[in-house]
């Protein structure tokens, strides 16, 4: 008995597998995993307001982080689905547009996995984060504005043939807002124990939009009546972006608030989710940073700031309705990083700001430190 199977007409067949590119993909996930189990979360810190508000106001600090920002969480998964998604070989150069926390974190990252990675930065970006960048091993290639960064990324990585990892583009497909290494999850479920806690507010600000998209997804997905709210900065486009309805709205300028902000509307920014907006003055984000430097005893960088300003018109407003309940936002980044900018007062004169009124204002709005 003739037991050949024969096909009625010839099949087409072509097999790329790589046994020796799989391995090394795994066992670069297998790093990525590692590192994430020996991480512990981040530190939700209780901001002390008067007890007769009943308000309570949370920081999730995310500048404990390994790379010291937010953007740790970005970067691995930014990584991670790179690696899933078959766009990562061996020997191949990371590159990535980025005003500094997300360099930071990436070239981090890259070390790790044993990636070479090269950011391109604006000028003016802060000496300190340079230097991270390049203590971590990283490469810095450096732009004029905010503007061409994305299209001189790209440029490198096609000459160069490596990845341009694209945050503004991938940050929300690629963070797993469900489970994995979700800010989102991690803060929600460490409100469990607290007097209220289902919070009234979120508030973040917006660099790719990923972080937004990931707290916003959540809140619609367990149905939590939640409100999240996006701080922006001057010449940033996404208020205007999203006030209009129109993605494709510009500004002529770049952000002089590290880490959010943006000329254009990225791709990452989800508007769909997001119940409120509020433009924060540059003076204000770092009036507000300084205030809250002051009473934590630890400098915070001024993107907390700008969410800080949100945060004190929000519980204003709640107060004067009468309304209880619970707000959180994030500390981004440490301050550290910006004492030659953000903390150095010849330098914030030369941009002229006036932070004393914004300070005053935030006292008598936010008297942290009450018991």
């Amino acid at each position: 008995m003739d037991d050949t199977v024969t096909w009625p007409q010839q099949l087409e067949d072509v097999d790329r597998s790589d046994d020796s590119l799989r391995a090394w993909v795994s066992e670069r996930i297998h790093r990525l995993e590692a590192d994430g189990r020996r991480s512990a979360d981040t530190h939700l810190v209780r901001l002390g307001l008067p007890p007769s508000w009943d308000i309570q106001l949370y920081l999730k600090d995310e500048s404990t982080h390994a790379s010291g920002s937010l953007k740790h969480r970005l970067a691995r998964s930014l990584f991670l689905f790179a690696l899933v998604n078959g766009q990562l070989r061996p020997g191949m150069p990371v590159i990535e547009a980025s005003s500094g926390s997300t360099a930071v974190s990436e070239a981090h990252v890259a070390r790790l996995l044993g990636i070479p990675f090269v950011a391109v930065i604006p000028r003016g970006t802060s000496t300190r984060k340079i230097a991270l960048i390049e203590a971590s091993g990283g490469h810095c290639h450096v732009v004029d504005g905010a503007g061409s960064m994305s299209r001189e990324a790209q440029r490198l990585a096609d000459e160069q043939g490596g990845l341009f990892l694209d945050q503004f583009t991938h940050a929300e497909r690629a963070t797993d807002w469900r489970g994995n290494n979700s800010i989102a999850v991690s803060a929600l479920s460490q409100l469990e124990l607290e007097p209220h806690p289902v919070p009234r507010w979120i508030v973040v600000g917006a660099g790719t939009g990923g972080t937004s998209a990931t707290f916003g997804r959540l809140l619609r997905y367990r149905n939590l009546p939640t409100s999240l709210c996006v701080a922006d900065v001057e010449n940033s486009a996404f208020f205007e972006g999203w006030v209009q309805q129109d993605p494709t709205i510009t500004t002529a300028q770049g952000s002089r608030i590290e880490g959010i902000g943006r000329p254009q509307v990225e791709p990452s920014f989800v508007p769909g989710v997001v119940d409120r907006m509020i433009r924060v003055p540059d003076a204000a984000s770092v009036a507000a940073a300084r205030y809250l430097s002051e009473h934590l005893g630890r400098r915070v960088g001024a993107s907390t700031g700008t969410n800080l300003i949100a945060v004190a018109r929000l519980i204003t407003q709640m107060r004067e309705r009468g309304e209880t309940g619970s707000v959180l936002t994030l500390l981004c980044d440490p301050g550290d990083r910006y004492s030659d900018t953000y903390f150095d007062d010849d330098w914030v004169a030369a941009q002229g700001w006036d932070l004393g009124p914004w300070q005053d204002a935030l006292a008598r709005m936010l008297p942290l430190g009450s018991r």
